[in-house]
């Protein structure tokens, strides 16, 4: 952060896109597994 950044303020925008990073990160490790379990199948 830069100097003239006021302290003590986490921007919303940065929170919400680390939340969103988060459940995507989630989501694809979920979407490997069951790309794995079907490929596994056939």
């Amino acid at each position: 952060m830069l100097w003239s950044d006021p302290e003590n303020e986490s921007p919303k925008e940065l929170r919400d896109t680390q939340e969103m990073l988060r459940r995507l990160g989630v989501l694809m490790a979920l979407a490997m597994v069951l790309t794995m379990i079907v490929i596994g199948i056939r």
